[in-house]
Formats: C-alpha cells, sequence, structure tokens
C-alpha cells in the first residue's frame, strides 16, 4: 500500500527503455494465477476472476524458459515478482536458481509485503530499498476517501495498525479488525489469567476465518507488539522480542500450512497474554 509495485513497474519500463504505459514484451509479472481453467477463461474476458493463494513453481519454470530466448526488442529485460513473499516453497527454491545465475541484461524486481517470508538466501542476493511509511494524516485522508464507512475510532485503530502503509489500512478496515486491535492491545496491556481474553479473539476472528484473515491477524499482532517496544522498559523488551520472533515464524509459516484456524489465534492469544503476565523485577 505505499507504492512498490507501481515503482517496480516503472522501474522496469525505464530499465528496457520504454517508459510509455501499456504492455511490454521484455517486462513479465509473476503473480497469482487463476485458481482454475474457469477461472483463466474470466481472465481472458476480461472479467474479474479468482487466484490462486500462492504463486506456483509453474510460474517460475514458464518465466525460465522465456528467459532462454533473447529480449524482444532491446537487450534488457525484466522480471518483476509481486508479491515475492507469496511464493510457493518449491517456486522460491526455483526463483533461487535464476537469481544466482541471472542471464545477461536480465533484472529481477521483487516485490515483498512481508520481506520475513522470504527465503535468507534470496534476500542476501538482492538489494533491499525499503520504502517510507505515508504520514498518519495521509492515511487518515485516504481512509475518508476510499472507505467512508469508517468511523473516526475505526479509522485510528487502522491508522495506528497500519504501520504507515496504506493498503494495511484499508485492509483493517475491509476485514473488521477494530475489535482483535483492541483485545490484542488488553492482552498485551493485562495479560490472560483466566483466558477469557483468549476466547473472546477466537470469538473475534470467527470460527472459519479464511487465509487472508488469519495472516491480518498475525501481522496485526506483529504491528501491536511494534508499537508497545516504543513504550515499554528494558525489562519487558526480552518478552516482546521473544513473541515477535513467534510471530514471525507464524507470518513465514502461515501461507503454505494448513494451520488449524482455532489453534492459531490461541496461539497468537498466548503469544500475547505472555507479554502482559506480571513479571517480577530482576534482583541485584
Amino acid at each position: 500500500g505505499v507504492g512498490k509495485a507501481a515503482f517496480a513497474l516503472q522501474a522496469a519500463r525505464e530499465l528496457v527503455g520504454s517508459p510509455s504505459m501499456g504492455d511490454h514484451p521484455d517486462i513479465l509479472v509473476l503473480t497469482h494465477p487463476p485458481k482454475d481453467d474457469k477461472e483463466a477463461e474470466k481472465r481472458a474476458e476480461g472479467k474479474p476472476y479468482e487466484t490462486k493463494r500462492n504463486i506456483p513453481v509453474d510460474e517460475v519454470r514458464a518465466m525460465q524458459r522465456r528467459l532462454t530466448t533473447r529480449p524482444t526488442l532491446g537487450d534488457r529485460r525484466v522480471v518483476i515478482v509481486d508479491p515475492a513473499d507469496d511464493l510457493e516453497a518449491s517456486a522460491s527454491n526455483a526463483l533461487l536458481k535464476s537469481l544466482e545465475e541471472p542471464p545477461q541484461g536480465t533484472f529481477f524486481l521483487l516485490v515483498a509485503h512481508r520481506i520475513g517470508r522470504l527465503l535468507p538466501t534470496i534476500r542476501s542476493r538482492c538489494r533491499v530499498l525499503h520504502f517510507p511509511p505515508v504520514s498518519d494524516e495521509a492515511i487518515d485522508e485516504i481512509l475518508r476517501r476510499e472507505a467512508p464507512e469508517a468511523d473516526s475510532v475505526t479509522r485510528s485503530a487502522a491508522i495506528a495498525a497500519s504501520a504507515g502503509s496504506p493498503g494495511v489500512a484499508l485492509e483493517f478496515v475491509s476485514l473488521g479488525l477494530g475489535e482483535l486491535h483492541r483485545l490484542m492491545l488488553e492482552l498485551i496491556r493485562s495479560g490472560d489469567p483466566d483466558f477469557a481474553r483468549r476466547g473472546q479473539l477466537a470469538e473475534a476472528i470467527g470460527a472459519r476465518p479464511d487465509r487472508q484473515r488469519q495472516l491480518a491477524a498475525i501481522d496485526l499482532a506483529r504491528s501491536v507488539l511494534a508499537q508497545a517496544m516504543r513504550t515499554v522498559t528494558n525489562r519487558d523488551i526480552p518478552a516482546l522480542a521473544a513473541a515477535h520472533a513467534e510471530l514471525s515464524r507464524l507470518a513465514a509459516q502461515a501461507p503454505t500450512y494448513n494451520f488449524d484456524p482455532g489453534l492459531l489465534v490461541m496461539e497468537i492469544g498466548g503469544l500475547l497474554a505472555a507479554v502482559g503476565a506480571p513479571r517480577e523485577a530482576a534482583h541485584g
């Protein structure tokens, strides 16, 4: 939601020497393909279509076959992977081979929303370009324009959870994450000695949340922890860091693992509750 994909496309156009808009034969974009043949027909007809949850290895293999030929209009070719953090494990390993030995004149632009999900070996072969967060005022303006149904309380919570990303803020509103955000804050502040808040968290996320909502809940919990780190004492930092590391692990596994939604939300709640549990001060 901060312009990474738009930047990647414009950078690709500059690299192949065609800054004007429109499709270019030497710019290859790997993204979520249609879910099945029926959805592929919808795409061909220009209709809205459902996509696969991840980018499969077949998409990478097809791109690699294109790389065995020369660029069509010049001596450069660009491959955009968006989002790279949604590559299946086999697709990531296949892409790694191309990154290790890229054909001459080929550039790879990987758009990542959650860079921790990328293989360390992929990250080590890329230059990382961080995009600055958007100001709270600008995100509020975007929410007022794009999500007029959101009240001031919802907008404030969405901005706090967005970490500077308008896209995350809009997702927060569209998925109705306000109650989840409130309960997560309570878990961090007060813990959950009787498991009541964890039960409320499970109710708020729903009995059968889809994968998008599960991923949003994990990312929201990470955002809440990141905010908490700004105001805690040194004594609390190890617990926060440990919880954040576990949530990062869950975020990396959730796109491909078939987690039980109920157990997943209880694990998220448990990690947040552990941060909020009373701790005795160290003696010394």
